[in-house]
């Protein structure tokens, strides 16, 4: 069996092969489960969570030729996986969340661990400017750690994505522009798709969500400035 979840773009997720794989499906069956599933939300006004749970993918097989696959978050295959209710399936959903647990934990250990290297390299740089003896041998030593500082700390502004309240000022900001530029209610679901793949392909991101904290304000502004590619309406 494949490894139930993975890591891609600083998510943990799975896909539509895996769970096909897993739960004794024809892949194609659960693609039409997916897809159902996307219909409801969009009927029901969720294309948000469409677009931020359910990501096209691609995979080869054997002879090299290229298929389409669907990758999905937690939120996502929960919804796809209701149905699967057999005693079997019921062991195997639980597996996965299990999974889903254990890899995101880890992620967050992952980018805890940086900032906690960030904070003993600052006392370590502390202790040895308190200690060091002579004025030159005290400069040396924090223009190193300066260096080193000045290193970690443009890593952890690579790790640090969007918080909860900085992914509704960015949302809010894309419902804004949509409203601006269409005023019928049947259109904006597609100005809503194209602007957040926009933003995907703008900042290299899986999910508007992925957008790094640094980069906020150019991503609002991205959206405040962004004309549709063709006007719907």
């Amino acid at each position: 069996m494949n490894q139930l979840v993975f890591i891609k773009n600083n998510k943990v997720v799975t896909d539509s092969l895996t769970v096909a794989e897993v739960f004794n499906k024809r892949h194609d069956i659960v693609i039409r489960d997916i897809e159902n599933q996307i219909e409801k939300l969009n009927l029901s006004g969720e294309q948000n969570f469409s677009l931020h749970n359910f990501e096209e993918s691609a995979y080869q097989n054997e002879r090299g030729r290229e298929y389409r696959k669907i990758n999905m978050t937690e939120e996502a295959f929960t919804l796809v996986a209701m149905s699967y209710v057999t005693p079997e399936a019921m062991k195997f959903k639980v597996k996965f969340i299990q999974e889903f647990k254990k890899l995101r934990e880890q992620l967050e250990s992952n980018k805890v661990k940086v900032l906690d290297d960030r904070t003993a390299l600052i006392q370590s740089m502390k202790l040895t400017v308190e200690t060091a003896e002579r004025q030159d041998q005290m400069q040396e030593v924090i223009n190193t750690h300066q260096v080193k500082l000045t290193e970690l700390e443009a890593k952890v502004d690579e790790q640090i994505t969007l918080t909860s309240g900085e992914q509704r000022r960015l949302q809010k900001a894309v419902a804004a522009k949509v409203y601006e530029v269409e005023s019928d209610p049947e259109y904006r679901p597609q100005l809503f798709r194209e602007l957040y793949r926009e933003i995907k392909d703008r900042f290299a991101v899986a999910s508007y969500k992925d957008v790094k904290q640094k980069e906020l304000q150019a991503a609002i502004r991205y959206v405040e400035s962004w004309i549709p590619r063709k006007v719907v309406s």
